[in-house]
C-alpha cells in the first residue's frame, strides 16, 4: 500500500450520490456549507467509520464527526449493485468551448512553465515539500483540500486552496470529493493549461535522491538518440502482470496493486528483449526506505509494530519497460507523465482512496497501448521515511477484490472508436458496466476530457495494437539477459517460509475459490451501522457483496427488498453478473466461515438440508397453524402449474403431496447453471404471497434432486434456536463449522467481537483490529 500525505482516515467525500452543479461550484461559498451538511447528516457520517484494519482509529474518527470510508465503499459497489442503467456521455468533441482565460486579479493567471512537481496537501508544509521547491528547473504545484491549514503557504510553490480550485471553470471540480488527494485532478489541469510538457506526480513526504530529476528519469523524449531499453519478454504468453521489484533485487517485496496470487511469483526473467526508447510516457520509479506495498505486506513482514522499514533496491539495475499485454502497478507519488499520457493523470473518485492511483495506472496503461506507448520502471529515485503509522486495510479492498479482473479485462477490452478520447470515455463507460467503477467516474472522464480539450490539449494519435498481432510478435527484438541482485532481506525478523506467508498464501486459495461468486447479504440489523462492516469482512474473499435490507439506502448502496420475499430479487442479481460462477444469499445473523468451505462442489447446490432445525417438513392438512396452512395451499397451486420437468423433481423430492417443506434459508448457494431455473421458479410464483423460507426450498426440489445436492458442504453448520440469557458471541461461534447461527452483529463493536473470533480461522483478521 501506499504511505504518502493523504491521511486516508480524513477522506470527507462529496455528500454520497450528489454532484454539485457547476453554478454551485463556482459560489464557493454556498458549495462549501459543509457543517451543515454534516450536522443533518451525523447519523451517516458516525456510521461510515468502521476501518477493520484501524479499530482505534475508527473511534477517533467517529468521534471527529468525519466521513471518511463512504465514497469510497458506496460508490465502488454503486456501480455493482446499481439496479439502473448506466449513461453513455453524449459529447459534441468538436464544439467544446474553451476555459474562459482568468482574469489578472487571479495568482499566476499568466504563469507558464514546462516541468511541474504536482502534490496533494492536507496538513502544514514538511521539510521534504520544501526541497521540491528547490529542484532546479521544476515548479512546485500543492492541491489543497478541506483539511489544509487556511494558512498554508511556502515560498516557491504555487498553492490552489479550495476557493481557487472553484474558480478555475474546470467541469471536473464538480465530481471532486473535498477532502481527498484525488483532487489532485485539478492540479494537473491547472499545470497543462500552464504550459506543462511533464508532471512529476509526488508526494509531499518524498526527497528526490539528489534533488535532481532528470537524473533519475527520462525528462527528453523528443531529443534524445532513443537508446536500447530492456523490455519483459512474453516468453509466458499467460502472464499479465509483473512485479518490478525483483528485478530491482527485492523478490520478497511486492508493489501495491499486485494481485496477491502473484506474490509467490519470484523468479527472475529467462531473458529480456531489447528496444529502442522514446516512447516511455509514463515513468515509475522506485522508492528507497519505505516502498509503495499494500497493507497486507505492511502488516505483516515486520517482527515488531514499532519498527520501520528500510528497503534498498538496486540502484544499478537497468530500467525495465512492458510490452503490449503486460501491466505493472502505478502509483501517485513517485511517477513522471509525459504530455502524451497527460490524458492518463484522471484519478478515480468512486473508489477506495488507496485503490484509485492503481485503477488509473492500470487504465492508463491500457489507453497507453492504443498510442503505441508503454510503461517503464525506474531505480530508485525517491526515499521515504516510515513512519509506522496505521495502515487501512479497508481503504484497499477495491484492489484486493477486483485488481485481478481488471487486468484480464482490460486485455481482453477493444474498441474501434475514431479518436483517443472516444476510445477513453469507451473504456471508462465499460469499466463502470463491469463493476470496477461506479457511473461516477464516467461522469468524470467525460468532463475531464472536455476538460483537457477547453484548455488547448492536442489529443495523441492512434496507432495500430500490437496486442491484436500475438504474443510471439510483440517486443520482439534481441535478446538480452539481466541477473538481478538478491539484497538483504526485509523481512525483519519474519521468516518467508514461514507462518506470514501461509496465511497469505490462504488468503489467495479463498480468493480464487470464491473471487467469482457474488455474496447477496440480507441485513437485519441498522444498515447504518452495518452495511459497510460486511462489505470489509466478505469484499476481501467474494467477487462483489451486495447487500440487501427491508429499508435501502442509497447513500450506502444498500437496495432494499423485504426478507419474505428476498427470493424474487434474486434474478435481478443474476442478471447483472451474468458471468459469474454462482451467487451464495447469506443473511446477517448467521456468519459464513469461507475457510471450511473449499471442498464445496461451486457447480452443485447447497443449503442447509441436513441441519434438521433449518429443514424440516409439516403436514398441509390438519396444521393449527394458519400461515403454514396458507403457505401449503400456494405452494400446491404453484406446482401444479410447473413445467413437467420442475413439477416431476419436486414431487419426487416430497414423496407425499400432503406436506411442505420449510427452511430458514438463511444460507444457500446457487451455481450458475441453476440461476435460469431459479429466475423462471420466481417467475412462476408470480405476485403470490409465497414466504422466502417455503419457496426457497420449493425451488430446490425443484431444480434438482436432494441426492444431487453438495449436502455435506453446509451439513455441519452450528445451528442454534434456544439461547440461554448467559450465552456470548465466544460461547456460540467456532470456527470449525462452515458457519454458525445465531449471532446478531448490530453495530462496530460487535463486528471488533466478531473479527476476533473469526481470526483463529482467518489469522490476517487479527491484524485488521
Amino acid at each position: 500500500m501506499m504511505v504518502q500525505d493523504r491521511v486516508v482516515p480524513k477522506t470527507v467525500p462529496t455528500p454520497p450520490h450528489h454532484t454539485p452543479s457547476r453554478s454551485n461550484n463556482r459560489n464557493f461559498a454556498k458549495r462549501l456549507d459543509f457543517s451543515t451538511w454534516a450536522s443533518e447528516n451525523s447519523y451517516k457520517i458516525l456510521a461510515v467509520f468502521l476501518v477493520i484494519g484501524a479499530v482505534a482509529a475508527l473511534f477517533f474518527l467517529r468521534n471527529a464527526g468525519d466521513s471518511a470510508a463512504l465514497l469510497c465503499f458506496e460508490q465502488s459497489n454503486s456501480a455493482k449493485s446499481a439496479a439502473h442503467k448506466i449513461h453513455y456521455p453524449q459529447i459534441s468533441w468538436s464544439n467544446v468551448a474553451p476555459v474562459r482565460p482568468l482574469g489578472p486579479s487571479v495568482p499566476y493567471s499568466s504563469f507558464k512553465s514546462e516541468k511541474w512537481i504536482l502534490v496533494s496537501v492536507s496538513s502544514a508544509p514538511t521539510d521534504a515539500l520544501r526541497a521540491l521547491t528547490r529542484i532546479k528547473g521544476w515548479q512546485l504545484l500543492a492541491v489543497g483540500n478541506s483539511e489544509t491549514p487556511t494558512d498554508w503557504s511556502v515560498k516557491g510553490a504555487i498553492y490552489l486552496s479550495l476557493e481557487q480550485q472553484a474558480q478555475l471553470g474546470f467541469r471536473s471540480v464538480d465530481f471532486l470529493p473535498y477532502s481527498s488527494y484525488v483532487r489532485k485532478s485539478v492540479g494537473y489541469l491547472f499545470a497543462i493549461q500552464h504550459g506543462a510538457k511533464m508532471i512529476f506526480d509526488a508526494d509531499d513526504r518524498a526527497e528526490v535522491l539528489g534533488s535532481d530529476l532528470g537524473r533519475h528519469f527520462d525528462t527528453d523524449l523528443v531529443e534524445q538518440k532513443h537508446p536500447v531499453l530492456l523490455q519483459y519478454s512474453h516468453a509466458n504468453p499467460n502472464r499479465t502482470v509483473v512485479n518490478p521489484y525483483i528485478h530491482f533485487g527485492q523478490r520478497s517485496v511486492w508493489p501495491r496493486g499486485l494481485p496477491l496470487d502473484h506474490v509467490g511469483d519470484v523468479a527472475h526473467e529467462e531473458f529480456y528483449t531489447e528496444v529502442f526508447g522514446g516512447r516511455q510516457f509514463i515513468q515509475q520509479g522506485l522508492s528507497n526506505g519505505l516502498p509503495d506495498v499494500d497493507a497486507v505486506f505492511y502488516y505483516t513482514r515486520k517482527s515488531s509494530g514499532l519498527e520501520s522499514f528500510d528497503i534498498r533496491f538496486d540502484e544499478d539495475a537497468p530500467k525495465v519497460v512492458l510490452p503490449q499485454g503486460m501491466m505493472v502497478p502505478v502509483n501517485s507519488f513517485n511517477t513522471l507523465y509525459h504530455s502524451q499520457a497527460f490524458w492518463g493523470l484522471m484519478l478515480p473518485v468512486s473508489v477506495s482512496s488507496m485503490a484509485s492511483d492503481v485503477i488509473r495506472g492500470y487504465w492508463a496503461q491500457r489507453i497507453l497501448w492504443e498510442i503505441g506507448g508503454y510503461v517503464a520502471v525506474y531505480p530508485p529515485t525517491i526515499y521515504r521515511m516510515d513512519k509506522v503509522e496505521a495502515y487501512p486495510f479497508s481503504e484497499e479492498k477495491d484492489l484486493h477484490v477486483n485488481v485481478n479482473r481488471l487486468i484480464k479485462f482490460l486485455n481482453s477490452w477493444r474498441s474501434n472508436k475514431r479518436t483517443l478520447f472516444e476510445r477513453i470515455l469507451h473504456l471508462s463507460y465499460a469499466m463502470a458496466e463491469e463493476g470496477f467503477w461506479s457511473e461516477q467516474d464516467v461522469k468524470m472522464t467525460a468532463a475531464w476530457l472536455q476538460d483537457l480539450l477547453a484548455i488547448g490539449y492536442q489529443q495523441p494519435r492512434l496507432m495500430s495494437l500490437e496486442l491484436d498481432r500475438g504474443r510471439a510478435a510483440i517486443g520482439h527484438g534481441d535478446k538480452k539477459e539481466f541477473v538481478p541482485k538478491k539484497l538483504p532481506s526485509v523481512h525483519l525478523g519474519v521468516e518467508e517460509t514461514g507462518t506470514v506467508n501461509f496465511e497469505i498464501g490462504n488468503l489467495i486459495r479463498w480468493r480464487k475459490h470464491f473471487g467469482n461468486v457474488v455474496l447477496v447479504m440480507h441485513l437485519g440489523a441498522p444498515v447504518d451501522r452495518t452495511a459497510l462492516e460486511w462489505r470489509l469482512l466478505y469484499g476481501r474473499i467474494f467477487k462483489t457483496v451486495i447487500i440487501l435490507a427491508e429499508q435501502g439506502s442509497w447513500d450506502l448502496a444498500v437496495e432494499q427488498c423485504p426478507l419474505g420475499h428476498a427470493y424474487k430479487y434474486l434474478p435481478k442479481v443474476f442478471e447483472r453478473y451474468s458471468g459469474a460462477e454462482g451467487f451464495l444469499f447469506l443473511q446477517d445473523n448467521m456468519i459464513l466461515n469461507y475457510w471450511n468451505l473449499l471442498q464445496a462442489d461451486r457447480t452443485k447446490l447447497w443449503i442447509t438440508d441436513k441441519v434438521k432445525d433449518s429443514w424440516f417438513t409439516k403436514p398441509k392438512l390438519g396444521n393449527a397453524d394458519e400461515w403454514f396452512l396458507k403457505q401449503g395451499e400456494m405452494v400446491a397451486q404453484v406446482v401444479s402449474n410447473f413445467p413437467v420437468h420442475f413439477q416431476t423433481s419436486y414431487k419426487e423430492s416430497m414423496g407425499d403431496e400432503d406436506k411442505i417443506t420449510f427452511c430458514s434459508s438463511e444460507l444457500f448457494y446457487i451455481p450458475g447453471r441453476f440461476v435460469g431455473d431459479f429466475a423462471d421458479l420466481v417467475g412462476l410464483v408470480g405476485d403470490l404471497d409465497i414466504h422466502h423460507k417455503i419457496a426457497v426450498p420449493m425451488f430446490f426440489l425443484s431444480m434438482d434432486s436432494p441426492q444431487n445436492f453438495d449436502s455435506d458442504a453446509l451439513a455441519k453448520t452450528v445451528y442454534k434456536t434456544k439461547l440461554s440469557p448467559n450465552d456470548t458471541f465466544s460461547s456460540i461461534y467456532t470456527a470449525q463449522a462452515p458457519a454458525v447461527f445465531p449471532m446478531k452483529v448490530q453495530n462496530e463493536v460487535d463486528f471488533v467481537k466478531l473479527v476476533r473470533l473469526m481470526a483463529s480461522g482467518d489469522p490476517l483478521l487479527m491484524e485488521l483490529v
